[in-house]
């Protein structure tokens, strides 16, 4: 075989993507297709349960995100000038790319959001690494000028993306749906290729798995409207060819470009992306020029030891600080304990109440000590063991005020963005501390 599915929207493109991931790769495999991708609008919350089902299935999984491009910048929001977005499909060659990807993503939904989660230019030329951009359906930028009847532009642009993306990282996209735009700009895109170097690559924009599916796709984007069936919603399709097609209907539909079906494999054969399973990674925490992580947690450590305990405490103190940094530094966790202390750190310095800490984190001296808990383990005999024990490995997790408040505050950060827009920020901060009390 070879053609791949480069361009599908899954269940997770919410009302619009009709394609469930198991039935999806079930099709692709019944196809006799060996690779597909998952490029859902603006989101990658998908991403593992495809990459987990196409790895069971033997399928080869292609992690990527079709991500809406502002006109300007993804920080201008101005009504009439920045309503419209621009389609791109981005594909992950390896682990960096989707490093890079989900740092695109993330920054669309917490800085570029206005009506959708917008990236630009600049995004795109910061985070191109490990990436492989298609220039996109009939909404994508190029596209969108060669329908306008501006060769020249779309042209300079095509060459502007190849640029960033790196040559043999960036495709010309053509579809066939049977639309007469696609008829217009297909030959255009062809000359493209041909002026620039440009290779081409076929999709389909699948949205549902079968062509029969159309009419429950059309529902999905009446429910996503406020609309009925029969009205006009603005994203209908005039079109009941955004299926998951064998290679065979996509050579017949695209039979005056065979070099881009075959591309589609040669695109499959670049990206390959792995997930590890099982292993806690934490976030990189940078401690001061000249010392290591260990050395820098020790040290804190013993600092706020001597401020809580004095200089002659317990000899039995001093045996359970020992032990415990042995433990923490032993099973990985020091930077966990460096991180908590750092955003507890912040909570007091901003007025953000902080609890003195609750469950079995309260029995770490060495929580204690650095600030992360305001409990005495050794005044009230509290067992370390029941918080971190090196005879079962798992996760530790400090619950505190400050905690709880901070996962809140992360998980609705795009919320807080659109919350601040329409009150001031002494309004939200008011609206904090009520939450936190």
């Amino acid at each position: 075989m070879a053609f791949t599915h480069l361009h599908v929207h899954t269940e997770y493109s919410l009302l619009d993507g009709a394609c469930r991931i198991k039935p999806l790769l079930e099709k692709v495999r019944e196809l006799g297709q060996c690779a597909c991708a998952i490029t859902d609008h603006g989101v990658m919350y998908g991403v593992i349960d495809f990459y987990k089902t196409a790895l069971d299935m033997g399928i080869k999984p292609i992690i990527g995100c079709e991500v809406y491009v502002a006109p300007r910048s993804r920080f201008d929001k101005v009504h009439g000038i920045d309503s419209e977005r621009y389609h791109l499909i981005l594909l992950c060659k390896n682990n960096e790319g989707y490093r890079n990807l989900t740092r695109i993503v993330s920054e669309s939904w917490v800085n570029g959001f206005y009506a959708k989660p917008r990236v630009d230019i600049e995004l795109l030329e910061k985070y191109h690494e490990g990436l492989i951009a298609l220039s996109g359906c009939l909404f994508g930028e190029v596209s969108r000028h060669l329908q306008r009847n501006e060769y020249e532009e779309a042209k300079a642009l095509a060459f502007k993306y190849n640029g960033i993306f790196g040559e043999g990282n960036y495709y010309l996209e053509i579809q066939n749906h049977g639309l007469r735009e696609q008829a217009s700009v297909n030959p255009l895109f062809k000359r493209l290729s041909e002026e620039t170097g440009i290779p081409l690559a076929a999709t389909n924009d699948c949205h549902y798995i079968e062509k029969n599916d159309s009419k429950a796709q059309q529902v999905l984007i009446c429910i996503q409207t406020n609309h009925t069936l029969g009205e006009s919603t603005g994203l209908e399709f005039s079109s009941d060819e955004l299926y998951v097609k064998s290679e065979e209907e996509m050579r017949d539909a695209l039979s005056d470009y065979p070099q881009a079906v075959e591309n589609t494999q040669a695109i499959a054969d670049k990206c390959n992306v792995t997930f590890e399973f099982g292993k806690t990674k934490l976030p990189h925490f940078d401690v001061p020029e000249g010392y290591s992580h260990n050395e820098w947690f020790e040290l804190l450590c013993k600092k706020g030891f001597k401020e809580r305990y004095g200089d002659t405490p317990p000899s039995e103190y001093v045996e359970r600080l020992n032990y415990e940094l042995g433990v923490i530094e032993r099973m990985g966790y020091v930077d966990y304990y460096l991180i908590v202390q750092d955003f507890v750190n912040h909570a007091k310095s901003a007025g953000i109440p902080v609890g003195p800490g609750r469950g079995s984190g309260a029995a770490s001296i060495c929580a204690y000590c650095i600030g992360i808990t305001g409990i005495d383990p050794m005044k009230y005999n509290l067992l370390f063991e029941r918080f971190l024990n090196p005879e079962r490995v798992s996760m530790p997790d400090f619950d505190n005020t400050a905690t709880t408040m901070w996962r809140r505050l992360l998980r609705s950060a795009p919320l807080r963005q659109r919350r601040l827009s329409v009150m001031s920020a002494e309004c939200w901060e008011s609206h904090t501390r009520l939450l936190t009390k």
